[in-house]
């Protein structure tokens, strides 16, 4: 008799799984593939001008939310380099630890004054800001009423935070009203949840409307500006600057990887709201700080963005070219007018594909939209606007942009 016999049951040889890991998944990546969605990262060099080298071949970047043209700038880019050599590469700890320089806090409070707030705080990640926020906040016995376009990260904080989350059909405060009306006495907590310039359809939220009518049922209003500061609004300060005659919302969430050029996010409100995250908001007690050159990088670009307010009038002017040109050709463009965002609706993930892929092969990179980040059937193109575009190479994409959408990428 072996050894292997005298082998207790808990050791005895396990029988193999049917399938691997690695056999169940490239399963479903095959089926993914064949949906017409399947994904991949590319290797990117931005030459400025809004150019890019992607494949070793140069184009013309129409996918980036670059929308003030500062992530290529030579301004930030030496703002960095001194902020390294004098402050190191990393924060080497969390904020509540040893992890907060004087530069973060010279941050917060510029970001802060920018927005129309009393105080911010940073953050990592516009994703890791709008998941901290939401479960701090709320939990099992209260409301968030979401809209129904919400970015997957505002998602995700809901389903996070335990609470009940009522989905409101888009842009829809008829539908709002109505929720909240059902539960008003019902409750402890309600919230709602919108963005200033939803990313994927690039129209606006009506905050002017909106706060009135979170104020006659005492909820509160979480906004997420991620794409419209620097943008919308009075020099840049975002869709919050312009309902200031009327209120402002309680949370506001914007981030610095886009108009701002560098990385990172913040939330702006009040002293006290700022103080209870700084306890509660566990991606910011429990990451490492934000970089130091990367928070000295963004001061220098909110100076920028404030100041150079021809970057906001072109990224407009622009949006304003592309859409007068689809409409020309009988074609919707999804989009509030003064949005970097122009969303072409074209239903087929492989459709859509097709056209995007024309348009590289001339020159020119665009955003293909599919689910999940779409819903189905709701595949587009999403160009985005920016502040480096000079008109000759505007002129020359929708020129491109016409003939792939006629061919349907053919």
């Amino acid at each position: 008799m072996t050894a292997r016999a005298h082998l207790p049951p808990a050791f005895a040889p396990l029988r193999p799984p049917e399938t691997t890991l690695d056999a169940t998944l490239d399963e479903a990546l095959k089926a993914i593939e064949s949906a017409g969605l399947l994904r991949a990262t590319r290797e990117v060099r931005r030459l400025g001008g809004g150019r890019l080298l992607i494949d070793d071949r140069e184009a013309l970047d129409f996918a980036s939310n670059d929308y003030l043209g500062l992530a290529a700038d030579p301004r930030l880019a030496s703002a960095m380099a001194a902020a390294a050599a004098s402050a190191g590469a990393g924060a080497g700890a969390a904020r509540l630890i040893t992890g907060t320089h004087p530069i973060h806090t010279a941050l917060e409070r510029e970001l802060a004054q920018f927005a129309g707030a009393d105080a911010a705080l940073l953050f990592a990640s516009g994703f890791a800001a709008n998941i901290a926020v939401i479960p701090a906040l709320v939990d099992e016995g209260d409301v968030i009423y979401s809209d129904q376009y919400a970015h997957a990260s505002l998602i995700d904080g809901c389903r996070l935070s335990r609470a009940r989350t009522c989905i409101v059909p888009h842009g829809d405060l008829v539908a709002l009203e109505t929720r909240l009306r059902a539960h008003a006495g019902h409750v402890r907590r309600s919230l709602i949840v919108v963005e200033g310039v939803y990313s994927m359809e690039g129209d606006r939220v009506a905050l002017d409307r909106l706060l009135p009518l979170a104020r006659r049922f005492g909820a509160w209003v979480m906004l997420d500006d991620a794409h419209a500061f620097g943008v919308v609004g009075p020099e840049g300060r975002g869709s919050a600057a312009i309902s200031w005659p009327v209120g402002a919302p309680d949370i506001i969430v914007g981030t610095l990887g886009k108009s701002f050029g560098t990385s990172g996010a913040f939330v702006a409100g009040s002293c006290t709201l700022i103080e209870y995250l700084r306890h509660r908001a566990r991606p910011f007690v429990y990451s490492t700080a934000l970089a130091p050159p990367i928070a000295a990088a963004t001061r220098v670009a909110l100076r920028i963005a404030r100041d150079e307010e021809w970057r906001r009038d072109r990224v407009k002017e622009a949006a304003r070219i592309v859409r007068a040109r689809l409409r020309a050709m009988g074609r919707e463009a999804l989009g509030h007018e003064e949005s970097a965002i122009v969303s072409i609706p074209i239903g087929d993930p492989q459709r859509t594909m097709r056209v995007a892929a024309r348009l590289e092969r001339e020159g020119f990179i665009v955003g293909a939209i599919r689910p999940p980040t779409v819903p189905e059937g709701t595949s587009r193109l999403r160009v985005t606007l920016s502040a480096a575009h000079e008109p000759a190479d505007l002129e020359r994409f929708c020129d491109a942009l016409e003939a792939a959408l006629r061919t349907g990428g053919e």
